[in-house]
């Protein structure tokens, strides 16, 4: 929500983040799409997100009972990308500078490792 447009480096493909929720600042790499995204969004403001906590829960809470899925969490959102992190092969520590965990552990409970999908790996 507090992502400026000066902490945005396009050509780096990477996000700033001065002040995150365990009080350490890191540098996100950026996919393409998220990239796409950001590159599509008007510069109306210096955050690339100019609105306030409150509109974004009510959004929230708005498509939770558009899809009927109530007991969704927004953190569940968190989990699923670093499941999907996963499954496109990247590695605990590629995954850990995304998701700014500091400890490896507590990425395990996003892994969801299938035999098929390693055996794969090993051929």
């Amino acid at each position: 929500m507090k992502l400026r447009w000066i902490d945005v480096d396009l050509k780096a493909r990477t996000a700033f983040l001065p002040m995150t929720k365990n009080g350490c600042r890191r540098t996100v790499p950026l996919s393409t799409e998220a990239l796409e995204v950001i590159k599509r969004l008007p510069r109306t403001d210096e955050r690339l997100f100019p609105t306030t906590t409150e509109a974004v829960k009510r959004a929230w809470m708005r498509i939770r009972r558009k899809i009927d899925a109530r007991d969704l969490r927004f953190h569940d959102l968190r989990h699923e990308a670093a499941s999907r992190f996963f499954e496109k092969g990247l590695n605990v520590p590629e995954v850990a500078l995304i998701t700014g965990h500091r400890d490896g552990r507590m990425l395990f409970r996003y892994t969801h490792l299938k035999a098929e999908d390693v055996a794969k790996k090993l051929a």
